[in-house]
């Protein structure tokens, strides 16, 4: 067998491994998400209880709006994005037996569905739309993620 063959045979063989692992960590995480809590109900049922509940309250404009938001994050990520985050919304929202749903609820909602790492990115996408942060400063230490 020649030597750059065997090398290709190694190089190939690392990289399925290392495709697997992160296919499997992606895997192993929605699992996680779907397995159910003591209540009974997984994180992805609350999520879709909170957006059923509330459906009636999105508006095009909102839904528009939720689109914006989630575009810095990548395309392959984006839908479990927008789900965690209109889920947050919604949450929100049916808690407080709002009539309509609000921009405070959008933008509480986005906070708290967004990860801490990511807020620096939160910040510059509020700022692009134009959207003062200030009255809601308290959340960003709120977050847990």
């Amino acid at each position: 067998m020649n030597d750059w063959f065997m090398w290709f045979i190694v190089f190939w063989t690392i990289f399925l491994i290392t495709v697997m692992f992160i296919g499997g960590y992606f895997m192993f995480r929605k699992f996680l998400k779907r397995l159910p809590k003591d209540d009974g109900k997984s994180i992805l049922d609350w999520q879709e209880y909170y957006i059923d509940k509330t459906l009636h309250l999105w508006e095009e404009d909102k839904k528009q709006l939720l689109n914006e938001l989630v575009e810095p994050v990548p395309d392959l990520f984006r839908d479990v994005a927008k789900g965690k985050i209109a889920g947050r919304i919604s949450e929100l929202a049916y808690n407080e037996g709002a009539k309509k749903l609000t921009l405070e609820h959008m933008i509480r909602g986005y906070i708290l569905a967004t990860p801490k790492r990511d807020h620096k990115f939160l910040r510059k996408k509020l700022n692009e739309l134009k959207i003062d942060v200030d009255p809601f400063e308290y959340l960003f230490e709120e977050v847990k993620s």
